[in-house]
């Protein structure tokens, strides 16, 4: 079995900032691309920012230049570090990650449960 455990979110400010990790565990073999997704109540679900293994990193526009994606190799963990909160981040917002289990082929994709970020104006 192969998990992902976020923990970070809150309710800020705006203009107050906040970090999310999120922990991979199980039988992993090896781990790809990890990203953070968030949804928006009657929104669909988007990239907020995506990081390789070997740390190549993008961004959606509208976080550019505020919020940082990062990982930890060797303790299988992505982090966002969020600054300069605004109302519009508000959403739940989920880790993914593309994990090749141990004997397994091929990677596959894994998501976390969720952890609301609200910011207030």
């Amino acid at each position: 079995q192969v998990q992902l455990v976020e923990s970070g979110g809150g309710l800020v400010q705006a203009g107050g900032s906040l970090r999310l990790s999120c922990a991979a565990s199980g039988s992993i073999f090896s781990i790809n691309a990890m990203g953070w997704y968030r949804q928006a109540p009657g929104k669909q679900r988007e990239l907020v920012a995506g990081i390789t293994s070997g740390g190549s990193t993008n961004y959606a526009d509208s976080v550019k230049g505020r919020f940082t994606i990062s990982r930890d190799n060797a303790k299988n963990t992505v982090y966002l570090q969020m600054n300069g909160l605004k109302p519009e981040d508000t959403a739940v917002y989920y880790c993914n990650a593309s994990i090749t289990r141990t004997g397994g082929r091929y990677a596959y994709d894994y998501w976390g449960q969720g952890t609301q970020v609200t910011v207030s104006s």
